[in-house]
């Protein structure tokens, strides 16, 4: 790799990255620009900005390398990522939240659930979920851009994983939301245009598209017996129905993160910097056509890379990657794709990192400036856009400790898992709260509370993956789970979901209705209700 060469086209995307990020900061100088862009995003950087934050690393490099483990089966999940993440999310969910959080004046994700409900409880309560649990989803990115500098760069993985982070942070703490929604337009292209030349090239490389499936379908003998025995039956067809390995396919994989995208405080806040619901209508194609390209290419490479490496070194994916997941899309560049190429792929991930990095960043801060220290210490003014900074500062650090900690292959499975969190936390009462006036804030308070609980306990006692790693589970009852098959491999949203959904139901039944003035208020100008 041509060290000059690389330096020029780094330095290149890194200032046009700080211009983009100098000229948010030049326009940011409210509490409502740092937070929501003062309501007026174009819907191109509204649109691109909240496809940049949902396609991470994670999505390429982590969701790539679980394609090379579990094979195209995967590709559901790019049908739910467009239904449900686009679709769904712009149409029936974006046009309510955008203009009921203008109406409340809500500025966060758990400011519009709290003036909702009228509920100080759930804003610092929905704001400190997401300042504790978001560092997991957080440090998962880092490690999947690090790892790709680490494997094409020869960069020391600490070092990579330090500098990516500290150039987030600048323009982060600097320009909020503005800076956060700009750098994700750009970046967002250069991923756009990467991810279509891998695709192509991969199969170009392999004989065409019918070749190198059928290749793919013809090299079935070579899975694992390891995962034979637990449901796998080849990288063109569904594990087997009802196995270990099916059910971390669907609840895990594809369920985890396909639905629980509409929970997802990072992407709902999107919704509220436009000014109307014609921008958001011209977001849906847009977004629609950035997140199947993205997450199609992805999955389609990593299922595919297993047919390349066959053919070179008569391997499969996953042990040509050293058998940690996390690394066979990053080999795989580096062994089929050209070394000039290496150079524009690299752009392409790091623009997914600090993309996906900087809403995450910025969400936290605001979560622990806005939601928690102005809603408990009762304070309201442009102190909470110093708290915010602070917040983001600590939110990198934890993230980068979590990175050093946490193990290989965990990408994937990191970030459905957050987004299971998210769902099982956020997802009925956000739901209740744009389409059910009856529900209560003591049925909110009811079902945030118990998803969250149910989600925690299910981390720690039974979900096999997460409590086997933790080991509470055996230090208490002597085991690694506390129940048989097949709970250990159900994803917690399953479960957190369906509980919070039924405790607020019931509750709010149970419970005095909201008044007909607040809702009114909230639910001004909502055609529909």
């Amino acid at each position: 790799m041509d060290l000059l060469i690389l330096g020029i086209v780094v330095l290149i995307y890194f200032l046009l990255t700080g211009y983009v990020g100098y000229v948010a900061w030049r326009r940011t100088e409210t509490s409502e620009d740092y937070m929501v862009a003062d309501r007026k995003a174009h819907p191109y950087i509204m649109a691109m900005s909240y496809g940049a934050t949902f396609i991470s690393t994670a999505a390429i490099v982590g969701f790539g390398g679980m394609a090379g483990v579990f094979g195209m089966g995967i590709l559901w999940l790019v049908f739910l990522n467009i239904l449900v993440g686009i679709f769904i999310a712009f149409v029936f969910f974006g046009k309510r939240t955008r203009k009921m959080g203008h109406n409340m004046s809500a500025l966060t994700f758990p400011e519009f659930i709290g003036r909702r409900f009228r509920s100080r409880f759930l804003q610092y309560f929905g704001g400190a979920i997401i300042f504790l649990g978001m560092p997991l989803y957080a440090s998962v990115v880092l490690i999947g851009a690090a790892r790709f500098l680490e494997t094409t760069v020869k960069i020391d993985f600490g070092i990579a994983f330090i500098l990516i982070a500290l150039i987030v942070a600048v323009y982060v703490v600097m320009g909020g939301i503005k800076g956060v929604m700009y750098t994700d337009a750009l970046q967002g292209t250069i991923m756009f245009l990467g991810m279509i030349f891998l695709v192509v090239s991969t199969y170009y490389i392999l004989g065409g598209v019918v070749e190198a499936h059928q290749a793919l379908t013809g090299i079935s003998n070579l899975i694992p017996a390891e995962a034979k025995a637990v449901g796998a039956t080849g990288w063109t067809s569904m594990p087997v129905y009802g196995s270990p390995y099916w059910w971390t396919l669907l609840s895990t994989i594809i369920l985890g993160v396909g639905v629980g995208v509409l929970a997802q405080p990072q992407l709902i806040v999107r919704f509220m910097t436009v000014k109307s619901n014609r921008e958001l209508n011209r977001g849906v194609l847009i977004g629609a056509l950035f997140i199947f390209v993205m997450t199609w290419s992805a999955y389609v490479v990593g299922a595919l890379s297993n047919v390349y490496f066959f053919r070179k070194a008569g391997m499969i994916a996953v042990e040509a990657a050293g058998g940690n997941a996390d690394k066979t899309i990053p080999v795989f560049i580096n062994s089929a794709m050209p070394e000039w190429f290496s150079y524009i792929f690299m752009l392409t991930l790091l623009s997914a990192a600090m993309s996906t990095l900087s809403s995450q960043f910025h969400v936290q801060g605001t979560s622990i400036g806005r939601d928690v220290y102005e809603t408990i210490m009762r304070r309201k003014g442009d102190r909470s856009v110093l708290i915010t900074r602070v917040g983001i500062i600590i939110a990198i650090l934890i993230a980068v400790v979590l990175g050093y900690i946490l193990p290989g292959s965990i990408i994937a499975q990191g970030t459905a898992l957050f987004f299971g969190i998210c769902a099982a936390s956020f997802l009925s009462v956000y739901a209740a709260a744009l389409f059910w006036k009856r529900a209560t804030r003591e049925g909110a308070i009811a079902g945030m509370v118990s998803g969250a609980l149910v989600s925690l306990f299910w981390l720690l006692f039974e979900y096999k993956k997460t409590a086997m790693a933790l080991g509470v589970t055996r230090v208490i009852f002597g085991g690694p789970v506390i129940s048989s098959m097949p709970w250990p491999v159900v994803d917690p949203i399953l479960v957190g979901v369906p509980v919070s959904a039924l405790m607020l139901v019931v509750v709010s039944l149970m419970t005095e209705p909201p008044s007909r003035e607040h809702l009114d208020k909230c639910f001004n100008g909502i055609k529909g209700v």
